[in-house]
């Protein structure tokens, strides 16, 4: 492995509140992915009134983020010579995103995490398998696995953000490229001001021009008297 290079990793829990890692190991893939796609949403309703030719859209629903990427198994002993098993890699994955857990009655529950910038709370949506290079027995040495992800809410954090935009309720959004600290606390609780606390609680040395992607927690902050 090249000096400094973070593989990405794939781990499974059995809470939906993520505290509890599922006791197998996670999953570290052996190439990072070329292409990740984060897909968002947002619904709407097309309706047409009488006097009008156009449609008005009216606001549904915002479904679940969707992540998909394709990773590779490469069993040659190019990649690493220690990871020549196909079977196992595959079941090692399947065990962390797929197979049915009895303890809590459904697959495990999936953190992605890769880098400072990409962690992703999610379950399974789909797994496939291509496998491209083979021994001359048949043997698959080389597989292309594409996965999909949803991204997952408790019913706990989901009753926080479907409350109304209060300073007492934690707030989680998804940060935007060029957005900033005010905006957002004006977006929120309406208040620019409390901007400077959301700093320090996230940890971030800037409020303007921020990276898009970044998670932050909007946490509870007590209006000035």
């Amino acid at each position: 492995m090249a000096s400094g290079l973070q593989l990405m990793k794939i781990t499974g829990y059995t809470d939906g509140e993520f505290q509890t890692p599922f006791k197998g190991k996670p999953y570290t893939v052996m190439i990072n992915p070329d292409t990740i796609k984060w897909q968002r949403n947002i619904e709407y309703n097309n309706r047409q009134s009488q006097d009008s030719s156009t449609t008005s859209q009216t606001y549904k629903h915002t479904p679940s983020d969707r992540l998909s990427f394709d990773m590779v198994i490469d069993c040659t002993g190019v990649v690493d010579a220690k990871r020549r098993n196909m079977a196992k890699e595959v079941k090692a994955l399947e065990s962390v995103i797929f197979t049915y857990n009895g303890k809590i009655h459904r697959p495990n529950f999936v953190k992605i995490q890769w880098g400072k910038n990409i962690t992703f709370k999610s379950v399974l949506k789909t797994f496939n398998t291509s496998y491209t290079l083979f021994k001359p027995d048949g043997s698959p040495l080389r597989a292309k696995i594409s996965l999909t992800f949803g991204a997952y809410v408790s019913c706990k954090t989901r009753k926080k953000l479907d409350n109304d935009q209060s300073m007492d309720l934690s707030h989680y959004v998804t940060t935007v490229d060029g957005e900033t600290l005010p905006g957002l606390c004006k977006k929120i609780w309406d208040d620019y001001t409390p901007y400077i606390q959301l700093a320090k609680y996230n940890d971030l040395n800037k409020f303007r021009h921020l990276k898009g992607g970044r998670k932050l927690v909007l946490p509870p902050i007590l209006q000035q008297q």
